[in-house]
């Protein structure tokens, strides 16, 4: 049997998790479906999915094989397009693991100015606190805000992010204006629960560091929560500079102890390998960098 169908068909029966949805998306039989990965798996003399009459999953050996399938697939569509001269541009589908406080409007412009320019790229987001497996996953790439990317990655460091301690005018027009870090001790706290869990912020100046421990009345791991619950005035939050800078310029929000800073975070775009970098990775990761978000 066509050993690049092949390929292709065990793919998206991984993607799917269905014999019959991979065989309708290619139009071909579920029983030419299953033949075709039986064949494939007799040629490497390995078992690469688990099937049950409801469930159909990837084998260790099958993530493994997959994974590189999908991305050897990638780079001949590539190749194929630029022999024909058809197209040179990136294309396929890029998935992408980013913290949730990027759900913001300049990296949605980002997103915009990239499809514009490359609109073969279609691109799945997938925004979250968690740090995904790419591999196991099969995500492109990630964004982590981290001192020390995973290991067995390939990491780009796209720049360091500033946060900045805010609160509504409401808030503290009723709790004061703290005009010192001692100023905020016990003042109601948003926190980021992975970092800030404790209410304890350390606090960084010409002059040296501070700590000071406020009091976490509402504690979560997503920064979008946050980011309104300290629109609503529940309290002070710490948050990336770009989520809030809007709302401070409007007067939603204000920043609080000018000259002194929390939290520094370098910003790294990560990625299983460059033997595999494809078109479409690589000229994000392009994009990430020229937009400077992040300097």
């Amino acid at each position: 049997m066509d050993q690049l169908t092949g390929l292709r068909v065990a793919c998206l029966v991984a993607d799917l998790k269905s014999f019959s949805a991979a065989g309708a998306r290619l139009g071909l039989s579920p029983a030419m479906t299953s033949k075709h990965v039986m064949a494939l798996e007799r040629r490497l003399g390995v078992r690469l999915f688990n099937r049950t009459s409801r469930h159909v999953s990837l084998t260790e050996a099958g993530n493994l094989f997959v994974d590189q399938a999908r991305h050897a697939l990638e780079s001949l569509d590539e190749a194929e397009a630029n022999l024909s001269q058809a197209s040179s541009a990136p294309q396929g589908v890029l998935r992408m693991s980013a913290p949730v406080w990027m759900a913001n409007p300049h990296f949605a412009a980002l997103i915009g100015a990239y499809r514009a320019r490359y609109p073969g790229v279609k691109l799945e987001v997938e925004l979250s606190g968690r740090f995904v497996n790419l591999v196991e996953e099969g995500f492109d790439l990630a964004l982590r805000a981290t001192f020390h990317p995973s290991p067995g990655l390939i990491a780009r460091r796209l720049g360091n992010l500033a946060f900045l301690l805010v609160a509504s005018p409401t808030f503290l027009d009723g709790a004061g204006r703290p005009r010192q870090p001692a100023d905020l001790k016990g003042a109601a706290l948003l926190a980021y629960h992975p970092l800030l869990a404790d209410g304890v912020v350390k606090l960084d100046s010409a002059e040296g560091t501070e700590s000071v421990t406020l009091d976490p009345v509402l504690q979560s791991a997503n920064e979008t929560l946050l980011h309104e619950a300290a629109l609503a005035g529940l309290g002070v939050a710490i948050l990336p500079r770009f989520l809030v800078e809007r709302d401070i310029a409007e007067g939603r929000l204000e920043r609080l102890l000018e000259g002194w800073t929390t939290l520094p975070r370098p910003l790294f775009a990560v990625y299983p390998s460059r033997r595999y970098l494809t078109a479409k990775v690589r000229t994000f990761l392009d994009a990430l960098v020229e937009a400077k978000l992040f300097s």
